[in-house]
Parts: C-alpha cells; structure tokens; sequence
C-alpha cells in the first residue's frame, strides 16, 4: 500500500510540510537563543557627555549608567539634600549640586545646559549640611573637569511618615531644577552624574556598572517545540491514511471471500 504511487506523493508532500514546520521550529528556537546573549556594552569607557546623551532630549537605555566626562563648573549655593539613600546598605545623604556644562567658545554646541550633580554620601544630616554650606561659599565659575557615571532621573517622591513635605528623597530633575536659584530656563540633560570623586567631607557614593541582564525566552521555546510536534504529526496523518486505506481494502477482500464461499 505505501509503494503505491498516490501514497508516495502524498508521502512527499507531508514530508514537505514537516519540513516546514521543523524549519519554523528551528527559527523559534534562534530567537530564543538571541535574546539570551548579553550584549557587552561600553560603559566602563570612559566617554564625553556630549557623546552620550543631549540636553533636552530623551533619555536612552544605552547611556544608562555610562562613565562620562564633561568641562563645566558647579553654582555654588544650588545644593540640595537627598536622604534615604543607600550607601553599601547604609541609609544616610546625598548632596546635589547644580553643575553648568561647558563654556561660550568651547566648541560644544551643548555648553549651558544644566544637569544635576550627586557630589558624595554621609550617615549623619549634620554632615551632608556642614558640606552644603561648604561648596555654597565656593568661587563661581570655576571651571572643573567633572567625571563620573550618568544615571537617568528619577521619578519624584513626597516623604511620608509625616516629614517635611518639601524634602527629596529622590533626584528628580524636574523637582531640582525648581530649586536652582541660578537656573535661567536653558536646556537641562535628562539624568544625573554620580560624581567619581566625593566633595570634601562627604564619602564616595557606591556606583557599581549595571548588570546585564540576559536570560532565555520559554515562549519561543514552548514554539518550537510546538513546531516539532506539528512536524512529527504530519508524517503521522500521512502513516494513519495509509493503514486506514489497507484495512478497507482488507476489509472488503474479507467480504468477497465471505459472498464467494
């Protein structure tokens, strides 16, 4: 019955489609592998900010925690206090500053914009203020060249537990450019820079790189497998035909044997 000819084509043409199906299974699967491979990124090369990220536009995922240097000096007097910040898994305080990026003639079409400034952490309140009062007595304008690494900003929070309302918990670019006394409404870069070095007074603030998150995707891979069955019952449809057909013909040479004797 198999070596008849209509069951060969039909043979053939569910080996076709198995072949599809298999194929379909095969590009399932190297989806699933792709999205499992971690793509190396560049953040530990230390790049100009200008290169990374521009003012005013949105932020990209690709900037996210880049090592980044840039010309500009600090606004001595925009500091402002972060509490409920972690440090090596001790709450303590950040000091923000308010940092101008560039100078006119420098050549970098991006020089006054505004970005924020993480300038170092401390346990104690009293500490992070004694520091504020510090760089707000420093010089204006006092070019320096900032590096450290750029995160983006974060959403504002109003502190609970009845505390002072006002206070920040978070660094939102949106809240702090509402406190620079010496922001004139120029461009502001959508993040914050984790300063490399800690202001006098204060300790470093733990920077690690991100982590590259890499894993598998089951459901491409509950596809492929899908496809494999299909595969598999195609060429199983076509067996099933084909014994079905043989036990009719089996049937029927029964019967005639029976009407003859």
């Amino acid at each position: 019955m198999m070596l008849r000819p209509r069951w060969i084509l039909a043979l053939l043409l569910a080996l076709a489609v198995a072949a599809g199906f298999a194929a379909l299974g095969r590009w399932q699967l190297e989806r699933a592998v792709a999205s499992g491979v971690v793509v190396e990124k560049s953040t530990e090369t230390v790049k100009p900010l200008f290169d990374v990220v521009t003012p005013g536009g949105a932020p990209r995922d690709a900037a996210t925690g880049q090592l980044v240097t840039v010309d500009g000096s600090y606004v001595p007097g925009d500091e402002q206090l972060i509490s409920d910040r972690s440090n090596d898994g001790t709450s303590g305080y950040w000091v923000v500053s308010h940092f101008i990026v560039g100078a006119a003639g420098s050549g970098n079409s991006s020089a006054g914009a505004s970005i924020a400034v993480a300038r170092g952490w401390a346990r104690e309140e009293a500490t992070a203020r004694a520091t504020m009062e510090g760089l707000a007595s420093a010089p204006a304008n006092q070019v320096v060249t900032l590096a450290g690494r750029l995160l983006p900003t974060e959403a504002p929070v109003v502190p609970a537990d009845g505390r002072d309302p006002h206070s920040m918990t978070t660094v939102s670019t949106a809240a702090l450019i509402n406190l620079w006394a010496g922001f004139d409404g120029t461009a502001v870069y959508p993040g914050y820079i984790v300063d490399g070095t800690a202001a006098s007074g204060l300790t470093g603030i733990d920077s690690p790189a991100p982590l590259t998150d890499a894993s598998l995707n089951w459901l491409n891979i509950f596809y492929a497998i899908e496809w494999v069955v299909f595969a598999g019952f195609a060429v199983f449809l076509w067996y099933r035909l084909v014994r079905d057909a043989w036990e009719r013909e089996e049937e029927l040479r029964e019967e005639a044997a029976i009407s003859a004797g």
